[in-house]
């Protein structure tokens, strides 16, 4: 029992240990953080960084930089971690590459898709008369044929 209970203050104590590290932070680690934070994609919310979150996934992220900081990893390396952890997702940002190539070239298909749609839609809207509308000596010729036969032919 009493082995039972000493588990367990070692326990708080290591707690208050944490606690006190993340209450007086060191300046130019906690800037370093926030700025890769707020690079990287939270992976249980939407949209937001992990600097914004407060997933309990996010805050293990930020604890998890703070250490590597601490034991003096590179921006660079830290965010090569990440993606080798957890992809490209993990990025704001994602670098242009072979499977990142639909991220980036994506939004301009679309676009180039869309402006493809509506210069055909109006060029057809052009090509039929309104009514009322005198009708080309060639087009009227068919339009005769067809009503007096029923075919174009």
């Amino acid at each position: 029992m009493r082995f039972i209970l000493a588990a367990f203050l070692f326990q708080a104590f290591l707690a208050l240990g944490q606690a006190d590290e993340v209450a007086k932070p060191d300046a130019a680690t906690e800037a370093r953080l926030k700025s890769l934070a707020e690079e990287l994609r939270c992976l249980v919310c939407q949209n937001q960084t992990i600097a914004d979150s407060n997933a309990p996934l996010a805050l293990d992220l930020r604890n998890q930089i703070r250490t590597q900081i601490g034991q003096g990893r590179s921006d660079n390396q830290l965010r090569d971690y990440m993606v080798e952890r957890y992809g490209d997702f993990v990025l704001y940002r994602p670098p242009f590459k072979a499977t990142t190539a639909l991220l980036w070239a994506g939004p301009f298909v679309l676009l180039l898709a869309g402006a493809f749609i509506y210069w055909t839609m109006v060029r057809r809207r052009r090509e039929v008369p309104e009514a009322g509308e005198p009708l080309e000596k060639g087009r009227r010729a068919r339009v005769a044929k067809l009503l007096e036969t029923g075919t174009e032919d």
